[in-house]
């Protein structure tokens, strides 16, 4: 394990780690995401993810790593330099992003597919239920938040590096559920639709949309069934987290 010291500002590794946090592509071309916190990093080890550099600030405990592992120290002032929370908890490290190609084959029976959902909270939140309900694994199509954003994996709160995400397009994903057997939902409202109440979700995919536009156009095109949630009538729709937060209730509910 190698462990450092650094001081300055401008060192390479400060640099880098102000890049990757603010830079969708500079995360994609090095495979990298960013993560804070000593509970999200012992989720990490506990979860098998390769780890590549924990920097930490003077005096903070840090559990056993790799040796594989780069270590480096600063003082509290750096740290809030690289850290992307107000109150940063002693602990900043990069680990190494899975494949998301959406698998050839999909062997699983429940999956969420999120349709251009662009708020990272979401998305975390969202990623973070379908673990808790046993989903085989959540879509991400139509330009949603990076799933490796900063604020996206803090919101998962662990469930990033338990429950597989996948990024592909609409058509593809309801192409590989269609080989799999497996019946296409949307969340809207239109003729043909259904209380979620009332249908067999067991085995099934449905898509989440957008927080201000809602499921798209293609999205109804593709979805053998539309679903909608029962709610007051004054009520016109809800958060796209609490939506998906139900949908995967109603999946779950008869196998938990």
């Amino acid at each position: 394990m190698r462990h450092e010291m650094i001081s300055s500002r401008s060192n390479p590794l400060v640099t880098r780690l102000r890049k990757l946090n603010a830079r969708r592509a500079a995360r994609r071309e090095e495979g990298v995401f960013v993560g804070e916190g000593p509970k999200l990093l012992r989720e990490v080890l506990r979860w098998n993810v390769p780890l590549e550099t924990v920097i930490y600030a003077s005096g903070t405990q840090l559990p056993q790593l790799p040796q594989q592992v780069r270590v480096v120290e600063v003082p509290d002032s750096l740290l809030q330099a690289v850290a992307q929370t107000q109150t940063p908890q002693g602990v900043v490290f990069v680990g190494k992003t899975p494949s998301m190609e959406l698998p050839q084959h999909l062997t699983g029976s429940r999956y969420l597919i999120l349709d251009g959902v662009q708020d990272p909270g979401n998305v975390g939140t969202i990623w973070r239920t379908a673990d808790a309900f046993g989903a085989d694994g959540l879509i991400l199509c139509q330009g949603c938040a990076d799933p490796w954003g900063p604020k996206t994996v803090r919101a998962t709160m662990g469930a990033a590096f338990r429950l597989p995400v996948w990024e592909t397009t609409l058509e593809q994903a309801a192409a590989r559920l269609g080989e799999a057997g497996i019946p296409l939902y949307a969340t809207a409202l239109r003729e043909d639709t259904r209380d979620v109440r009332e249908l067999d979700l067991t085995r099934s995919g449905v898509i989440i949309g957008s927080e201000g536009q809602g499921v798209s156009q293609l999205a109804l095109e593709l979805c053998q069934q539309t679903v909608k949630i029962p709610m007051m009538e004054r009520c016109e729709s809800l958060n796209a987290a609490v939506a998906a937060s139900v949908v995967l209730w109603e999946m779950a509910r008869s196998t938990l």
